[in-house]
């Protein structure tokens, strides 16, 4: 079994500490590799070897900058078909999505790289005569980034390109779970002409490496993805420095499917979002609104549509449509979620239960019929590959029963009336919604949630602006 280490200052470098973390295959439970559970000396020198880096690296004009975000791109797509199948080994998912993350991730590095010259200040009218106000945007300094392990490879760049691109470095701590792709990101880095120190990856567990990252004074920001629990965590460890947090969070995505829309459409769109990856997907419908007029004819073509799913092993089998979920834990609150819906009056129409498997955390793909509002299955994220569905009267109530939640990250509407579209996104409490699609971003978009799905939030022209901040300079003409 292989033994992979740290990447600090450029160069793979041995823990302080003397445990390690063994990485499964959640397809069949069988050991890969191992990395560093790191200790509170392996974050630190990561740290002080991207602040040791961060001055010349933020007096490289951006273009120059860019430049490294578009050799790591091009490095990526040489190696396409390893990274997605190291991606399937440790997380799951099917090879066809792995592929999809890995160009898509050399995809984000290029569009990152396009801001290089489109990054702007302001000059700002002034109050006294002779003066003139400038607004310049710098960068932060040294970002922290903590890594979810169901999109890894793609997270990374998400998190290090913006950073790059605007003189900040960056240490980043992938999950524990799926550290493997991150240490190939830092093969193909170092094969690059990226100087030392400008990213650093430090494996282990978030608590310890990932708190030491979130509460050191040597960061600007933390920037966090993954469930509220550890978001609240993070917040908490950054608060006594006043560290800026970016955190995006979990989601409890409501589909609103109105009686006039194309019931074939939202079958399959809302089958798509909810058994991509598993169901492990935090903007993915995770709850289904269907107005009472055509819940009957809508139940029969959904559950349908998941019967047809087929799941399993995706390295021995790529015809399959999903793989395991990630381990026993995730497996157990899907069950669990299953189980007491159920167990309030729900009823199962297909699925609701493991799937067969000798070893592994498959889950079938489930339909709940007849969930009321109040259930923990319809107000909890699930992340899984399950859909409760509530019916609802009219479009005030579908409002109402969308919003009567703690999340606020994605949400969709099925109609074929664009003004009942427009009302929906105005009354929606979410920061992204769907109009007769699935649930997935553009990199060009920017993907933020409300209430406890998140603060700040990524892509696009504001997601660029979060690894920055403001310094207005006074100049007064003599």
């Amino acid at each position: 079994m292989t033994h992979y280490e740290n990447f600090i200052n450029g160069q793979f470098t041995l823990s302080n500490g003397k445990d390690r973390i063994t990485v499964l295959n959640p397809a069949n439970g069988q050991p890969l590799a191992t990395v560093p559970d790191s200790t509170l000396s392996d974050v630190d020198t990561a740290l002080s070897a991207a602040k040791a880096a961060q001055k010349e690296w933020a007096k490289r004009p951006s273009v120059q900058r860019a430049q490294a975000l578009r050799a790591i791109a091009s490095s990526i797509r040489k190696q396409v078909e390893p990274l997605a199948r190291t991606i399937t080994e440790e997380q799951g998912k099917i090879l066809d999505l792995a592929r999809t993350e890995v160009t898509f991730t050399a995809d984000y590095l290029d569009y990152m790289a396009e801001w290089a010259r489109r990054i702007e200040g302001e000059i700002l009218e002034s109050d006294r005569p002779g003066e003139t106000i400038l607004l310049f945007r710098q960068p932060i300094g040294v970002i922290g980034g903590i890594l979810p392990w169901n999109f890894p490879f793609f997270l990374i760049a998400r998190k290090a390109a913006p950073a790059l691109l605007t003189g900040n470095t960056i240490v980043i701590k992938p999950s524990e779970e799926t550290p493997l792709n991150a240490v190939k990101f830092c093969e193909l880095i170092a094969q690059t002409d990226l100087p030392a120190g400008v990213i650093n990856i430090v494996h282990g567990r978030g608590a310890i490496a990932g708190k030491a990252l979130a509460s050191s004074s040597k960061i600007g920001m933390i920037s966090f993805t993954g469930s509220v629990e550890t978001g609240s965590a993070v917040m908490a460890a950054a608060a006594p420095n006043i560290t800026k947090v970016n955190l995006e969070l979990g989601g409890k995505a409501p589909a609103i499917v109105l009686a006039d829309a194309d019931i074939d459409l939202a079958v399959k769109a809302i089958k798509a979002s909810r058994v991509i990856n598993s169901g492990q997907v935090c903007n993915c419908a995770e709850r289904v609104y269907v107005q009472g007029k055509i819940s009957t004819e809508f139940v029969e073509k959904l559950t349908a549509a998941m019967k047809s799913t087929k799941y399993g092993d995706p390295l021995a089998d790529t015809s399959v449509e999903y793989g395991p979920l990630i381990n026993h834990s995730g497996y157990k609150k899907v069950d669990d979620l299953v189980r007491g819906a159920v167990a309030a009056g729900a009823s199962v129409v297909t699925g609701g239960k493991r799937g067969v498997s000798e070893a592994g955390y498959y889950y079938e793909p489930t339909v709940l019929a007849g969930c009321k509002q109040e259930m923990d299955i319809i107000q909890r994220e699930s992340f899984g590959p399950v859909i409760p569905v509530v019916t609802f009267d009219d479009l005030d109530q579908a409002i109402a029963f969308a919003n009567d939640c703690d999340y606020g990250l994605t949400s969709s509407v099925y109609t074929r009336d664009l003004n009942v579209a427009l009302r929906a996104c105005q009354e929606i409490q979410f920061g992204e919604t769907y109009i007769n699609r699935e649930n997935f971003e553009a990199m060009q978009g920017f993907h933020a949630g409300w209430r406890k799905s998140g603060i700040g939030g990524a892509d696009g022209k504001h997601g660029v602006y979060e690894f920055t901040q403001s310094h207005v300079v006074y100049v007064q003409r003599s």
